[in-house]
């Protein structure tokens, strides 16, 4: 059956179990089915597959019920629009979680590393720029990345198995290229922007003016140009960050910088984008292998200590569950006992019976129910 499987085309006067039988063992050689049904014997293929398409107007409410996507217009070409705006959707996923991931990892080493080599562990980025950061141009980004319409060339491609990763090894060859470069260009600005500029270190007021460029270059190299939507972001985001620069000072605690320094900047920011081209040049079995080696002890630690706090959650489990068994077996004793308290018959002596010598000894039972 697997080698008439790929040659397979028409399978005529099928019952509901061979299709279901076709659908399973399509899925067990790792194949993404997907079955259009109507009927009612058509459910059991809708529901083994990995995607059911279902009519909605001449279809029965079993397949629908059985199904992922309804055909409200009973028309296949809704598949085709359902597969792109699919494809639509993780693209621009894939888009945002590389924007996202480069933002955050340029933003959370220059704040480290600039805080760790101040005496007074004062960030070059202050809390406010790293909201604008990290908050306000993902949005955006978001914004843009999210709204991104399926164009007729998305279908031209093979699709993806489901044991793709969402972040491929594509995506993080430009996320780590990207990074690098971004962090080199900042931290230069940062610690040796002074001499290179010919700034006086005691000089506040130049020394401000150098925060700002290094804020202002950390931004800018994040503008890109994906989409016609998110060309539009992008000049909305720099012509707010423009403002910020002239007329945020006290918020963001910067300064405003004349245009030799501006100029600095978005050369700096500019030059990220023929270094995109380099990285997207480089190949990415050899990213890999390079990534394979550098992560090689990483990964060995992390595999050494997910095994020895294994073993201790194994044993703190153990120790729980002999605790709790304890417990639940003495509560059981305790029921027991006092359900045989409530059990015995009460015994009621008179007092003037034992006046007499005589002890009369009244058993009364009890008769409710409820306390037998």
């Amino acid at each position: 059956m697997d080698a008439k499987l790929p040659k397979l085309q028409v399978l005529a006067r099928s019952s509901p179990e061979d299709k279901r039988i076709l659908v399973a063992r399509l899925k067990a050689l790792g194949e993404t089915v997907a079955v259009t049904g109507d009927g009612t014997n058509d459910a059991p293929a809708l529901k083994t597959a990995d995607v059911g398409f279902s009519m909605g107007i001449c279809g029965t409410e079993v397949a629908k019920e059985a199904s992922e996507i309804v055909l409200m217009d009973d028309n296949f070409a809704s598949i085709l629009t359902a597969l792109k705006w699919g494809r639509a959707v993780n693209d621009s996923v894939q888009k945002f979680l590389q924007f996202q991931i480069t933002v955050n990892i340029t933003a959370v080493l220059l704040a480290f590393i600039s805080a760790v080599a101040d005496p007074d562990m004062h960030s070059v980025l202050t809390a406010v720029q790293l909201l604008w950061v990290n908050l306000i141009m993902d949005t955006f980004a978001a914004l843009a990345l999210a709204t991104d319409p399926p164009t007729e060339k998305i279908l031209d491609r093979k699709p993806q198995p489901k044991s793709a990763p969402l972040i491929t090894t594509n995506m993080w060859k430009m996320i780590v290229g990207q990074a690098i470069y971004q962090l080199i260009i900042t931290l230069i600005l940062h610690f040796a922007g002074a001499s290179i500029l010919g700034y006086d270190p005691d000089n506040q007021t130049q020394k401000t003016e150098l925060n700002t460029m290094v804020f202002n270059t950390s931004t800018s190299s994040k503008v890109c140009f994906a989409t016609k939507f998110f060309i539009v972001i992008n000049i909305i985001m720099v012509g707010a960050q423009i403002a910020i620069v002239f007329v945020g000072g006290a918020a963001f605690e910067i300064t405003a910088i004349n245009g030799v320094q501006w100029a600095i900047c978005l050369v700096a920011a500019a030059i990220s984008l023929p270094w995109a081209i380099v990285i997207r040049l480089f190949p990415d079995a050899l990213f890999a292998r390079i990534t394979e080696i550098v992560t090689a002890p990483v990964v060995a630690v992390y595999k050494f200590l997910a095994r020895f706090f294994a073993k201790i959650g194994s044993v703190f489990s153990r120790m729980w569950k002999s605790k709790k068994t304890e417990s639940s077996s003495e509560e059981k004793q305790e029921n027991n006992i006092t359900k045989e308290k409530e059990a015995a018959p009460e015994i009621v002596v008179s007092d003037g019976v034992l006046a007499n010598n005589n002890p009369e000894i009244q058993i009364i039972e009890d008769l409710e129910q409820g306390r037998r």
